[in-house]
């Protein structure tokens, strides 16, 4: 799933700051099951999967699909309002992320759907919404989860909830795979000049440190990526 997230920059110390302020701030007791009572239980979860859950899964990826396809379409040319609250809402064909995520909570669709919202009310500034949508969002894939991270940071960030902030920052690095830089470079940045920006100083050194050690200069030529992290450790008192 594509994500919108504005390219890092080289920026001062006061920059920083600034771009602060608006930051996109398991587990068992056994139970035994003797004689009919196994069969019953395997017979309803097979009736549940049949006639229930596969159905539901087909529904529901139907439903989703127009919608997420103008979310990913947002990702690529940029997000607007009125697309914004097709993809929430529904109209025009389309069903709302909102209506999908209600109507099959437990399927893969009503997963992503609860990712999507969270990122459209991130863009609209409606924190507190983004909040309750990413943290219905799980996956085992690394990359979106890692996002969904990212976005729950930038979300606490605006609503001033600094710990929550860096809490769901670390995540987003801890989930990120190191093979897979850009989702590494995206994490890692963020935690860095948050961290920076709220005084943590030997945390922002602890990412920089990370970025200068994992993330090749091929990677963020490639990228058109200006990011001076020897100036950020320099102004930090860490010279290479």
């Amino acid at each position: 799933m594509a994500e919108n997230e504005v390219t890092v920059t080289a920026l001062e110390k006061n920059e920083i700051v600034e771009r602060a302020k608006g930051f996109w701030a398991q587990f068992s007791k056994p139970i035994v099951y003797v004689g009919s009572a196994i069969i019953l239980l395997a017979a309803g979860w097979l009736a549940y999967k049949n006639l229930v859950k596969i159905p539901n899964e087909a529904k529901s990826a139907e439903q989703i699909f127009p919608a997420e396809q103008l979310f990913d379409k947002m990702t690529q040319t940029g997000f607007n309002k009125d697309s914004i609250a097709l993809v929430l809402n529904g109209g025009n064909g389309i069903t709302g992320v909102l209506k999908v995520a209600g109507n099959f909570g437990g399927t893969a669709a009503g997963n992503r759907a609860h990712f999507i919202a969270g990122a459209c009310y991130l863009h609209n500034k409606d924190f507190n919404n983004a909040v309750k949508n990413l943290k219905e969002f799980s996956t085992s894939s690394k990359q979106p989860q890692s996002a969904a991270y990212r976005m729950l940071g930038d979300a606490y960030s605006e609503l001033k909830q600094n710990d929550d902030a860096l809490s769901y920052y670390k995540k987003a690095v801890d989930v990120a795979d190191v093979k897979d830089e850009s989702t590494r470079f995206l994490s890692l940045s963020r935690a860095a000049m948050f961290c920076d920006a709220t005084g943590k100083t030997k945390e922002a050194i602890d990412y920089y440190q990370q970025i200068k050690n994992e993330i090749t200069p091929t990677f963020l030529r490639d990228n058109r990526i200006d990011f001076q992290v020897d100036k950020y450790l320099a102004r930090l008192g860490v010279i290479k």
